[in-house]
């Protein structure tokens, strides 16, 4: 199961406690104050692993606390600092703070202090003076930060497939790359997105994201709903897989603008990105007047169909060869 949004707890530690202590030694008179200042409390950090892909360790370790400052002693004796922590994250991972997103875990971005740990309070040594000469007051420890923080991972993707459930998007995405998602005959077989790697000549590569199938309503959380629509939102380019049999009794054309309306409802600027059409199954499709007549349809809209089924392979590669020529010039996504 993909963990993918959750809420995690940072504590940072309390600063430790000043000493009020005074020398009291043999042959040394008036030793004077001697108390030593306490360690600060430790911080809690969040940092980008790229080596990570989801956020399955937070969901049964929601409470993350650093360590606390230790107390001053006597003799000069300051307290040891809390130990900080570093929580790694995933690349595409959002914290966000009451709904307004304050840092993202990306390799280029330096790592974020979630909470700081208190500051150790002075002990009486640090107070003495010519003026007062045995202070007999030491600084409590302050407290440390805590913060209620939200984690959402946006799978960052080159290429989404987008269709409907049962669409073959799985089956696609097995066969271009090495991943090897759940496949059956039945709606939602896919419940959390799936990435892959297609590789061509020339060392060239994109990741292809397999997104769980889009109902009408989905925007407002019908059928998986719009929990796997957010990952949608990072791919550079978007793949329109529309069932093109007769086995979806629907219509392609209208499964086209469905899927389109879809993505509009969630954000428009999905419509922006540079998108392919792809008709599947078509090695059980009967009628070819209806690969025809979408076609057509499409030819309208200025897009062009490329036909295909991923079960023999047929019309696989002109898609695959299409998408590496699509995505060099795809704009980066925000």
């Amino acid at each position: 199961m993909l963990v993918d949004e959750l809420y995690v707890e940072c504590r940072a530690g309390d600063g430790g406690r000043g000493c009020c202590s005074f020398r009291r030694e043999r042959y040394v008179p008036k030793g004077g104050p001697d108390g030593g200042d306490g360690g600060h409390g430790g911080s809690v950090y969040f940092t980008c692993n790229p080596s990570l892909n989801d956020l399955t360790f937070y969901r049964f370790n929601p409470l993350q606390r650093a360590g606390r400052g230790g107390h001053g002693r006597g003799s000069l004796c300051h307290g040891h600092d809390g130990r900080n922590i570093r929580l790694a994250l995933p690349p595409g991972t959002q914290v966000l703070d009451d709904g307004e997103v304050v840092w993202e875990a990306r390799q280029d971005e330096p790592e974020f202090c979630a909470v700081r740990g208190g500051r150790g309070g002075f002990g009486n040594a640090h107070f003495k003076s010519s003026t007062r000469r045995a202070p007999r007051f030491a600084e409590p420890g302050q407290s440390g930060e805590q913060r209620r923080l939200k984690l959402m991972l946006k799978m960052i993707a080159d290429c989404g497939i987008v269709g409907f459930p049962n669409a073959g998007k799985s089956t696609l995405l097995s066969v271009v790359t090495t991943a090897r998602p759940k496949i059956a005959d039945y709606p939602f077989t896919t419940l959390e997105p799936n990435l892959g790697v297609v590789r061509g000549r020339d060392y060239r590569s994109f990741v292809l994201a397999d997104i769980p199938g889009l109902i009408p309503g989905a925007h407002t959380g019908a059928g998986l709903g719009n929990r796997f629509l957010k990952h949608i939102e990072r791919t550079k380019a978007l793949l329109f897989l529309i069932d093109i049999s007769e086995s979806s009794g629907r219509d392609p054309f209208d499964d086209y603008v469905a899927l389109r309306r879809e993505l509009e409802c969630f954000s428009a600027a999905l419509l922006e990105r540079p998108s392919l059409v792809a008709a599947s199954k078509r090695d059980i499709l009967q009628d070819t007047r209806r690969l025809a007549s979408f076609r057509a349809r499409m030819r309208r809209q200025g897009k062009k169909v490329f036909a295909l089924s991923a079960v023999t392979g047929q019309g696989v590669r002109p898609l695959v060869k299409a998408l590496f020529a699509e995505l060099p010039g795809a704009p980066v996504s925000k």
